[in-house]
């Protein structure tokens, strides 16, 4: 997970307040694997995906977009568009939730 970007101006929450950054569970069900895609496997393709996912106090993804390419952009793709649907624990600030920044990776390795 990534330092978060920044965080709202809640009620309540002071500067120096700490901020709890935003978390998931990759592989919950909330919150699947992405399938790896056919094209890409029979392409041969595989990489890992780091994205920058803003994460509304409410927990869903307000937009995701990549850090750093796998390589391949069919691979890229289908994680951000797995990712957009997942539910996330939101940041945190004095108790209240915020918006901020995490990051995920996803490997995609053929077997």
């Amino acid at each position: 997970m990534a330092a978060p970007a920044g965080a709202s101006s809640a009620p309540g929450a002071g500067a120096g307040d700490p901020l709890q950054p935003p978390g998931y569970t990759l592989g919950s069900a909330r919150n699947p694997a992405p399938a790896y895609p056919q094209r890409a496997r029979t392409l041969g393709q595989e990489g890992t995906v780091v994205l920058s996912v803003r994460v509304s106090p409410d927990g869903t993804a307000e937009q995701v977009t990549v850090a750093r390419s796998s390589g391949s952009g069919i691979l890229d793709r289908a994680a951000a568009r797995t990712v957009e649907g997942w539910r996330f624990r939101p940041a945190t600030r004095a108790g209240i939730p915020v918006s901020a920044t995490a990051r995920v990776t996803i490997r995609f390795v053929l077997r």
